[in-house]
């Protein structure tokens, strides 16, 4: 127990290992993971108190409040409604013992701190993540135009009503044709599943 609190004390306990495909199913995170949905664990880093789970649609954390305490708090964050970004990694010093990799998903910062021997695979995550980011920062873009283009599309069908006793009936159509289009195109600029993209740069 005393082993316990000094690690803790010392901050030891935070740093994590890289944990390797044939033992994910013996982790926590594991039994949070939609299998049924497609959903695969990619990459999974745990400490004492945590775990950090990176499927292909999501970011698992299992949040332990200190590496003696058994009670964790479990946090989904779905890469489709949570944006990556501020992606960073620092690596060790000569005296560190981790490195630490560091992101953003929708308005919640992670700073994770890894074992400097896994330091070729928390640059494969680094990669991974930053080419996440570029992604999504693509996407917006050009859903950003689109939105853009049905404002220009409704203004010109505004100037060329023909009569004024159709308006209503004419808004009603330019509301649902404005609707379902941008619909698609959110759709079409969502990604839900990055599985591509962690396959082509984590190596397993």
């Amino acid at each position: 127990m005393f082993k316990k609190v000094a690690s803790d004390a010392l901050g030891l306990s935070d740093i994590g290992s890289v944990i390797t495909p044939e033992d994910y199913d013996k982790t926590d995170a594991d039994d949070y993971v939609m299998h049924e949905d497609g959903e695969k664990i990619y990459f999974l880093i745990k400490s004492k108190s945590d775990e950090y789970c990176f499927t292909n649609k999501a970011l698992i954390h299992l949040d332990g409040t200190s590496a003696t305490s058994k009670k964790k708090t479990l946090h989904r964050y779905s890469y489709y409604a949570k944006d990556v970004s501020n992606v960073a990694l620092e690596t060790a010093g000569t005296i560190d013992l981790d490195v630490e990799i560091k992101f953003t998903l929708g308005g919640t910062a992670f700073s994770i701190d890894v074992h400097k021997k896994f330091i070729a695979e928390i640059k494969d995550l680094y990669k991974t993540l930053l080419k996440m980011e570029e992604i999504t920062e693509d996407n917006q873009q050009y859903l950003d135009y689109a939105k853009q283009s049905l404002e220009l599309a409704s203004a010109t069908l505004n100037q060329s009503r023909s009569s004024e006793a159709r308006i209503s009936e004419e808004f009603n159509d330019i509301n649902n044709a404005a609707f379902d289009w941008l619909k698609k195109q959110k759709q079409l600029y969502t990604r839900k599943d990055y599985g591509e993209v962690f396959e082509l740069f984590i190596n397993q």
